[in-house]
């Protein structure tokens, strides 16, 4: 009875907190695309809408979208891009590309946020026993909340700081930016973009 009450509040907890979000992998080299573009031999294709829960919130709240690309460079000679190759949006406005880590440093978890579940340590959870003729009521505790506290905030945290591992080094992994794209060769990536809406986008070469 005491294990099912203990449960009791465990739930009553998880539902009423935070907790932190897994990293879903992207892996922009296994993405079906769907939207495509050509400029002088060197074909786009982009998606945007990648990331999920506390990463796609911050998102919407830091005005930077995350997109995956895929560049086929089809033209007569290599191209660097950022240099040579840039993004830019349908109508030919230019975009900011985000190096990795500031990407990585606006959209990541905050683990020390789930520090605020120590606030939870000094919980007790009281029963009453009264006696069998009703003459003397019992009270006791149990100091769940040693138990809880502690327990959330290093499994958050743990758990938010393995998510953001695993998304910042997909980031290294897929940095395209002032990388060379050498003719005939198709190269995938990752970039963050200063945006807050899901605008088209195109190549521009210089």
């Amino acid at each position: 009875m005491k294990f099912i009450k203990l449960l009791c509040v465990f739930i009553f907890v998880l539902s009423f907190f935070n907790c932190a979000s897994r990293y879903r992998v992207i892996e922009p080299n296994n993405i079906n695309y769907v939207s495509k573009t050509e400029t002088k031999g060197v074909t786009l294709e982009y998606k945007y809408d990648l990331l999920d829960k506390k990463y796609s919130k911050k998102e919407d709240k830091k005005g930077i979208r995350l997109v995956a690309v895929k560049i086929s460079n089809n033209s007569d000679g290599d191209l660097v891009f950022g240099r040579d190759l840039n993004l830019v949006y349908a109508n030919e406005n230019e975009i900011y590309v985000l190096d990795k880590e500031k990407t990585f440093k606006t959209l990541k978890q905050s683990p020390a946020t789930h520090l605020f579940y120590l606030l939870l340590t000094p919980v007790n959870f009281y029963t009453t026993k009264t006696s069998e003729y009703g003459l003397q009521e019992t009270t006791s505790s149990t100091p769940v909340g040693l138990i809880l506290g502690p327990g959330l905030a290093a499994g958050n945290l743990i758990a938010a700081s393995s998510a953001n591992k695993k998304f910042k080094t997909e980031l290294a992994n897929f940095d395209i930016k002032g990388s060379t794209i050498k003719q005939g060769e198709v190269k995938y990536g990752l970039v963050g973009i200063n945006s807050e809406s899901y605008d088209a986008l195109k190549l521009s070469l210089q």
